[in-house]
């Protein structure tokens, strides 16, 4: 005879199952049945409903992983209840008892009970719907129990997915005007819980919470400098802690060789630089949850360019290897060009060029294709390198290499370690809508970001009445502020006019909750200058597979063109609708949002576009940038959809993680989409790169875009790729991810 918790057991798996009846169940529930008899423990009974549920999710019968969500979340309800003592049915229940219980044991920020009255609790508690909770997939509920549901310090359940969800959009809307902020925290509540939206991972696991904080990663320069270098290791340090992705750039800092102090041939590089930001990353964790993640962006006419791209390589010097940092190549036209054309390139020693020449080259860029101040800059040095105003080639400030070997490193690199990624420098800085202040040198840890950076500097240090007084002059130093659409669902369903206002109002609202949580305060300074903002998208083969579109068709293409069109419209007037309400950012004027060149550079001249030109120039905007699609990895698995606007790497798979091994099947799998769920190695990736040009005339930043190719590909073909994706207009590429490669590291900073 069973227990009163067998028997509760027994009736979840019940209650499970009775969702879908167009299984067949009869073995599994036999098999239960006789754990039963066998006197289970009731956790090995629940362990065993789960794990032979998941052993029955096939592409036949995918349906079977929500079997197993339901068991486990039902086991959690369980365990909720009775660690708050609520007794409260499915788990929910008495949402100011739970803040109160949390906050006392140092989980949540004091600041919601101060914030929310005891009756705004309980009209709130009212709003959340549990059976919501039914959309996760085993995986999904899985990730999102694990990782980002609060727990005490001894990792014991208290809080629930749709409490999750609620207290984000609390926390999210606190400092909105008491008189609406319900119906916002309600709207808020909305998007996520339906799944129509997810925020970045940082938000999602941090929000609400008495330590960490909100944005998903930064983006630093470094100066010419000792101090600066230590100052930006130090920063990243901090960052890392608090749950960042990092991504620095090292072009600034003089080759191996160069001078330092008028002796030549003492600079060591940027190597052991870089050797101590990888230190870093291993030493200093990511709220104890998962090592630092810290990307480095080096000039591709920077002199140590080939011990760079040698650099993650596992031959050589083992004290030059950078295995745990991630490498990103800022790249100009004129490379591409000569790589092309098969002729020489010149590399340059940055300090050099500054002695001899008085400026520096990475400060250019060509404002039109084929033409601009970079080349001409970039011309100047080689005369003078010509005229051996920078000593002797290959040991003074210079080098010459063919720049299509320089392309095999790349490729080679690329094959093996799926970096260095690609930022194409012009394009970026051409479509930069706020070059009137500044310029973008590199992107992020995952590709997406394309924002104005610069040094931070020391300008002033002395004592004073036994005080060390330090003065730094601020740079710009990039927070990204990231959440996503779930296209498959919020398109689907025509929520997007209601979802973007909503969502837009969510990533600004980041900027001021994040004042007091980020340490490093030029990070504050560049969020309060500009209030970036980066409304990305996942799930697009989901919502191609579910409309019937084939990847590789003229008609994903246009599809693509249209959708984002429509994203992108709705962004910038919400941001509108934001800066009419709270203000615009502080260096709107003069901006091309503010002269109108935005909108002219991409050709938006319908009546609703020339509308919304005349009422940004009028009103302004709240947000300097707004778009950027980030990868999305685990935040697509939690909301049951494809990562980004990459194709899938197989319709059904396992998900390995460190302590366990989980099916997963495409989302919506069935006789009519698995034709049109094809491999991301079977696609033409040309196909891909036309989708990703259609998408990034309408993305103000950039997108995280992978190649996927076979390890049999031959380099001629690669290179192809990347001809193509330059010449498409693409502004970055991610990883380079090959059959050959083991599975490569997804950046989880950014998932949104």
């Amino acid at each position: 005879m069973t227990t009163t918790i067998t028997n509760k057991v027994i009736l979840w798996i019940e209650e499970s199952l009775a969702s879908f009846p167009h299984m067949e169940s009869e073995s599994y529930k036999e098999r239960m049945l006789r754990y039963v008899e066998r006197g289970e423990s009731d956790e090995s009974l629940v362990q065993s409903a789960i794990l032979h549920a998941l052993e029955r999710v096939t592409m036949n019968e995918p349906d079977w992983t929500f079997v197993a969500a339901r068991i486990h979340l039902s086991r959690l309800y369980e365990e909720a209840a009775m660690n708050r003592e609520t007794g409260a049915k499915e788990g929910y229940g008495n949402l100011h008892g739970l803040l109160t219980l949390l906050t006392d044991k140092g989980i949540y920020d004091r600041m919601l009970l101060e914030c929310y009255d005891r009756r705004e609790l309980e009209e709130l508690e009212k709003v959340i719907i549990p059976t919501r909770d039914t959309q996760f997939t085993y995986i999904g509920l899985r990730t999102l129990a694990d990782r980002y549901l609060a727990k005490s310090h001894e990792g014991d359940v208290y809080e629930l997915p749709q409490e999750r969800f609620m207290i984000i959009a609390m926390t999210l809307m606190s400092e909105e005007p008491r008189e609406r902020r319900l119906s916002l925290v309600k709207e808020a509540y909305w998007a996520m819980s339906n799944l129509y939206m997810t925020v970045a991972t940082p938000t999602l696991a941090n929000a609400g919470k008495s330590y960490g904080q909100l944005s998903s990663c930064f983006i630093d320069t470094v100066d010419d400098s000792l101090r600066s270098i230590y100052d930006a290791t130090t920063d990243a340090a901090t960052l890392s802690k608090g749950g960042g992705g990092i991504a620095v750039y090292l072009g600034k800092i003089r080759s191996k060789g160069s001078s330092i102090r008028g002796f030549l041939g003492n600079s060591s590089g940027i190597l052991p630089w870089a050797k101590l930001l990888n230190q870093t990353a291993v030493s200093v964790d990511q709220l104890g949850q998962r090592k630092g993640a810290i990307a480095v962006y080096y000039n591709i006419f920077g002199k140590d360019i080939l011990s760079f791209l040698d650099a993650k390589l596992n031959n050589g010097d083992e004290r030059q290897r950078l295995h745990d940092l991630f490498l990103g190549l800022s790249v100009p036209d004129l490379f591409m060009e000569k790589a092309e054309a098969r002729e020489d390139w010149y590399v340059f020693d940055p300090h050099m060029i500054k002695e001899v020449m008085g400026f520096e080259l990475d400060d250019y860029y060509d404002e039109k294709v084929g033409a601009g101040s970079f080349r001409e800059r970039y011309y100047d040095c080689v005369q003078a390198a010509r005229a051996g105003r920078f000593g002797e080639k290959g040991v003074g400030g210079y080098d010459v290499i063919p720049a299509i070997d320089i392309f095999k490193r790349i490729m080679r690199s690329q094959l093996e370690t799926g970096v260095p990624y690609m930022f194409y420098r012009d394009a970026v800085n051409r479509d930069n809508p706020n070059k009137h202040t500044g310029m973008i040198y590199c992107s992020n840890l995952c590709t997406e970001i394309a924002q104005n950076s610069s040094a931070t500097t020391v300008t002033e240090e002395y004592t004073e009445d036994g005080k060390i007084i330090i003065t730094k002059r601020p740079g710009d130093y990039v927070t990204c502020n990231l959440s996503s659409i779930s296209l498959a669902k919020a398109v689907e369903e025509d929520v997007l006019e209601r979802l973007i206002p909503i969502q837009v109002r969510m990533l600004d609202n980041v900027i001021d909750l994040n004042r007091d949580r980020i340490e490093v305060k030029q990070a504050v300074l560049t969020n309060k200058k500009y209030r970036a903002i980066g409304l990305g998208t996942f799930g697009l083969h989901h919502l191609l597979a579910k409309k019937g579109i084939r990847w590789e068709s003229e008609e994903a293409v246009q599809y693509n063109d249209a959708l984002y069109e429509q994203i992108a419209y709705l962004t910038i007037k919400a941001s509108n609708q934001l800066a009419i309400e709270k203000g615009a950012y502080p260096v709107f004027q003069g901006s091309e949002w503010e002269t109108g060149t935005y909108f002219e550079k991409r050709s938006y001249t319908s009546e609703r576009w020339l509308q919304l030109k005349k009422e940004v120039a009028s009103s302004g905007l709240r947000n300097a940038w707004l778009m950027a699609v980030a990868p999305n990895a685990t935040t697509s698995l939690i909301a049951n959809s494809t990562a980004s606007t990459d194709p899938i790497f197989k319709k059904e798979y396992s998900e390995e993680k460190k302590d366990y091994k989980i099916p997963v099947t495409a989302p919506d799998l069935n006789a009519e989409t698995t034709w049109l769920y094809k491999s991301a190695y079977e696609i033409d990736q040309k196909w891909s790169i036309k989708q990703n040009a259609a998408r990034q005339r309408h993305v103000d930043q950039a997108i995280s875009f992978n190649f996927y190719v076979k390890n049999t590909i031959k380099a001629k073909d690669l290179l192809d790729l990347h001809m193509t994706a330059w010449k498409a207009g693409l502004k970055t590429t991610y990883y380079t991810r090959s059959t050959s490669q083991s599975e490569l590291e997804a950046c989880e900073s950014c998932s949104s």
